[in-house]
């Protein structure tokens, strides 16, 4: 089966069109889900195997870890062997990494089960918005990517709900098999539903390429990690030199390679880059938010597990019922407003953590915070992603959808680790000074175990009951202290996109006249006379790109 495309922003869908996006949000459901299982069972880990927060930040990471290096690759060989195969594949890959995961005998192993599923899903993921970019296009596309947004981040959301309730009844390990019965559904509906080479091309796909951007990606995300350990600060600048020398070597093996696996004359288009960055910053605060918040829930507020994971459900709700209007903002106001928009959600929610989650907070004050974080990723992640789908040929809609997908995942596994850093230094450093004025004489294995993590200074509180109110109030101040680092940090990331955004974003009547532009370019057509009173998802192949102002050429602007 394949699906019709159209140039004049009518909307196309493949027949039995219901079941394929339904099948295609359920297999994006199965890596959403396993992205978000693992923050709620932090504390429980870290007592498990007496981790240290470093480590901790690690096995938070690891599953964005495996996605953001290997989208872009994976990405690229579904658009060339078949996208139906990608995804059959990476599902099948899901049941041993989650079982490796579910019964680990140490953090290391967990962590590189992690690392391994977030493979598993990098091959699944990226190849169902490529589909959905292929088999759909106008408004139906726009819908469609903003149910599978939406539906694909509920589901993430979901994720510590069901997490917690599986605390409150069996081991730590039980979080990573919750996704094997999705599995289970998935993969059938996958082969018999998903339709078989929709507009796949035939060049040759640039693996050295793909081994770099890997290499980049997992150098760069561990360096960050280790940067504020102590013992680990050599290899950190080890693999900050490895990522960078990837990163200069990719740059060029794209610049000369005859089938770039990142296709950069495409990239330079601002409603791309701009898209991207925006959507970095946008999905790794949601991850990184997802994160340290539930360790405040439990370490500092004393919530269960299933309290803490039910905490964080007026995100999920607020960002499923906000995306779908996302969509019909962006017809109405363009992409760049309804990107605005969204990120200043973003600020307020983010600005409110820093103000109002304390010792003693109460749950409303828990809850707001966390309603304008859904109302901000909500609004923010249907026109990021459309953008970028919005800006290839249909045949490099693998780079676009792994571009869609990187966000998220680089997002996440940079916002995550740049957030688990500060609260790794902050923490250190507030028990620290702490510990200096406690007046006490402190050996310094005891200082060290004490500003390791939190669940080191619930162990040691355990050990010595005549002063576990101490430590106990210690671990306690010097977390909010970390984490306030965190959200301040964020703030700023999200003020820098929104300046990204406001000056180079095209306002709807250049967006909409160069997205016209870019799809004649791509497809060799002549200029498209389409409407610009509404902002239209084109055929494959159209991308706008913009001077605020000005309409230019594609030649002009590339």
């Amino acid at each position: 089966m394949t699906s019709r495309t159209d140039g004049t922003g009518t909307s196309v869908a493949p027949a039995r069109a219901g079941l394929v996006l339904g099948t295609l949000i359920l297999v994006a459901g199965v890596a959403n889900l396993n992205l978000s299982v693992a923050n709620v069972a932090l504390p429980d880990i870290g007592k498990s195997f007496d981790a240290s927060q470093t480590m901790l930040d690690l096995i938070a990471v690891g599953y964005s870890l495996g996605l953001a290096a290997s989208v872009l690759w994976f990405g690229a060989l579904g658009d060339r062997y078949g996208r139906k195969l990608m995804i059959i594949l990476g599902m099948s890959l899901t049941i041993p990494a989650c079982l490796l995961a579910g019964f680990a005998p140490s953090s290391g192993v967990l962590f590189a089960a992690r690392v391994l599923g977030g493979l598993a899903a990098g091959m699944a993921y990226p190849t169902t918005l490529a589909l959905i970019t292929a088999l759909w296009s106008g408004p139906a596309r726009t819908k469609s990517i903003a149910l599978w947004s939406a539906l694909g981040g509920g589901i993430a959301l979901l994720g510590p709900l069901i997490s917690g309730w599986l605390l409150e009844h069996f081991s730590w390990g039980s979080v990573f098999l919750v996704t094997l019965p999705l599995v289970a559904v998935a993969l059938p509906m996958a082969i018999f539903f998903v339709p078989s080479h929709v507009n796949e091309g035939t060049e040759p796909v640039d693996n050295l390429g793909g081994m770099l951007s890997a290499v980049l990606v997992g150098a760069l995300i561990v360096a960050i990690n280790f940067l504020p350990v102590p013992t680990e600060q050599t290899v950190a600048i080890v693999l900050l030199v490895v990522a960078a020398v990837a990163g200069v070597l990719f740059f060029v093996r794209q610049r000369r390679a005859a089938n770039p696996l990142y296709d950069l004359h495409i990239a330079a288009r601002p409603t791309f880059w701009v898209a991207a960055c925006a959507g970095i910053i946008v999905f790794g605060s949601l991850m990184g938010a997802a994160y340290i918040s539930q360790q405040f829930l439990q370490n500092v507020l004393g919530y269960s597990t299933l309290d803490a994971g039910a905490a964080i459900i007026p995100a999920g709700l607020f960002m499923v019922a906000v995306a779908p209007r996302s969509a019909k903002l962006v017809g109405l106001h363009g992409s760049r407003r309804t990107l605005l928009t969204g990120q200043s959600f973003l600020v307020v929610a983010f600005l409110l953590m820093l103000l109002l989650w304390k010792e003693n907070t109460p749950y409303w004050e828990v809850a707001i915070p966390y309603i304008f974080l859904g109302i901000g990723v909500g609004l923010a992640g249907t026109p990021s992603s459309n953008s970028l789908t919005g800006s290839v040929p249909v045949t490099r809609v693998g780079m676009a959808s792994g571009t869609a997908d990187l966000q998220r995942d680089l997002g996440g596994a940079l916002m995550t680790s740049i957030f688990g850093a500060l609260l790794t230094a902050g923490y250190a450093s507030a028990m620290g000074s702490a510990i200096a004025s406690s007046g006490k004489h402190i050996s310094q294995s005891t200082q060290a175990t004490l500003q390791l993590s939190y669940s080191s200074a619930e162990d040691l509180a355990a050990q010595h009951p005549h002063y576990a109110s101490q430590i106990t109030a210690a671990a306690q101040s010097s977390f909010i202290k970390g984490d306030q680092w965190a959200y301040l940090a964020a703030m700023i990331a999200i003020l820098i996109g929104m300046g990204l955004v406001f000056r180079f974003f095209p306002k709807m009547d250049a967006e909409n006249a160069l997205r016209a532009a870019y799809h004649a370019k791509d497809t060799g057509a002549g200029p498209s006379s389409a409407p610009t009173d509404e902002v239209r998802v084109p055929a494959p192949g159209t991308g706008p790109a913009v001077v605020p102002g000005h309409v230019s050429s594609p030649d002009e602007l590339e």
